[in-house]
């Protein structure tokens, strides 16, 4: 049997990338170093998947299965050095702490046996092949060329939507993970060294680049912009957001625009993207998920930063002459999104407030273009209390040349 390595036991881990390989006939290692994981993986040798929707909830049982010791570095670099292939979904700051047992699998590799290894990278970060490439290269420096020629840095682009485990659902198992119907797992096809694996629901794509953008500015800008929407008509969870009308048609219209220029940018049938935006919002309303709005747009230093879901939107749909009114809405909301539990957000929006729009796009998102005054004025609209129907009005009749900012 094949063995698949997953640097991560979290619910994308075992949820999505252990669950599809586990399917494909590949027995799977976790490596995590959460020891009350470990030990149930190595207890139990199998745990269960719930798909759920708004109207049902279906289990699966995910077996051979096992757990690695994550702070026992010989041994996690000797799984690595053995197996056929390798994914991480440990979240882009933990990168940087597991580069050295992923490189000292490496060079165990090709000392032994010399071949391939593929690694699937899935974490929200673009460039994030290059980043890890480069991280365990400064580990085995002599091995350069190897990590060159041998070792695939396969981007992946994570879609499938995984709900916070709460206590009710996990009923006393700390593996049970819910997840969302969807299962398609977009890679770089380009990225693969020798033989692309042929597992069900792996998608490889080149150039790869179009799937990293189509999750960053339509999911994660979509999902954002209903959470900030959401959190100025006080709703809790993002299928709340998703089933209100005007937000959703608020989104709609970002994520029109949004495909809009990504198909110009890419040369591709816009359809196919538009089609992307409405399976999106159909599955923003899956209220089994439970997601809430709070998580959904925490952390907006990140999040309304220069290149990621809304500003990195706005400025890719500037730049392909598409327009991005309905978009500067959801940015305004997210200057307003201010959880008390949610420092960097409570940071940002105190900045907004007492320095104005315009000097908190340039510090935090090192955004001065065309569409600021919109912003501002959009700002100033929810600041003072007008519903989002009047500025929703306000906006359309901007886009359709009756008004200008």
């Amino acid at each position: 049997m094949k063995k698949f390595i997953m640097y991560g036991a979290g619910n994308i881990g075992r949820g999505f990338i252990g669950q599809t390989f586990s399917n494909a006939g590949y027995k799977v290692g976790f490596v995590d170093i959460n020891k009350e994981v470990i030990a149930k993986l190595n207890q139990d040798n199998e745990y269960s998947v719930h798909t759920v929707t708004s109207e049902a909830n279906i289990e699966q049982k995910v077996k051979n299965v096992y757990g690695i010791d994550g702070t026992d570095i010989e041994l996690v670099s000797d799984e690595i050095a053995s197996c056929d292939m390798m994914a991480t979904a440990i979240g882009v700051n933990v990168l940087k702490f597991i580069a050295k047992p992923i490189a000292l699998g490496i060079k165990k590799r090709a000392e032994k046996s010399g071949k391939e290894l593929n690694i699937i990278i899935c974490e929200n970060l673009i460039g994030a092949d290059e980043f890890l490439k480069g991280l365990i290269k400064k580990e085995i420096p002599e091995l350069e060329e190897f990590v060159d020629n041998k070792v695939g840095f396969v981007e992946a682009s994570i879609g499938r939507m995984v709900p916070v485990m709460t206590e009710e659902k996990r009923a006393g198992n700390i593996l049970r993970v819910y997840v969302e119907p969807y299962n398609i797992l977009p890679v770089d096809k380009a990225a693969f060294k020798g033989e692309i694996p042929d597992v069900k629901n792996l998608y490889p794509y080149t150039p790869f680049h179009l799937f990293i953008e189509r999750k960053l500015f339509m999911h994660n800008m979509g999902h954002a912009l209903s959470a900030y929407l959401g959190f100025l008509r006080g709703y809790e969870f993002i299928y709340q957001s998703a089933d209100d009308y005007d937000i959703r048609y608020v989104a709609f219209r970002a994520l029109t625009a949004s495909a809009t220029a990504l198909a110009k940018e890419n040369g591709v049938d816009v359809n196919w993207l538009l089609e992307h935006a409405d399976n999106l919002l159909y599955r923003f309303t899956n209220v089994a998920l439970a997601d809430t709005v709070e998580r959904v747009g925490k952390d907006t230093i990140r999040k309304l930063g220069s290149n990621d879901r809304l500003i990195g939107a706005l400025k890719l749909i500037e730049k392909m002459n598409v327009d991005g009114t309905y978009l500067c809405i959801g940015i305004a909301a997210g200057l307003l999104f201010n959880p008390e539990a949610d420092e960097r957000s409570v940071e940002l929006s105190s900045f907004a407030k007492e320095n104005g729009v315009k000097e908190t796009l340039k510090k935090y998102s090192e955004y001065e273009g065309k569409y600021v005054d919109l912003i501002e004025t959009v700002y100033e609209m929810f600041n003072n209390k007008k519903d989002l129907k009047e500025v929703i009005n306000y906006c359309a009749k901007i886009s359709n040349g009756e008004v200008r900012v």
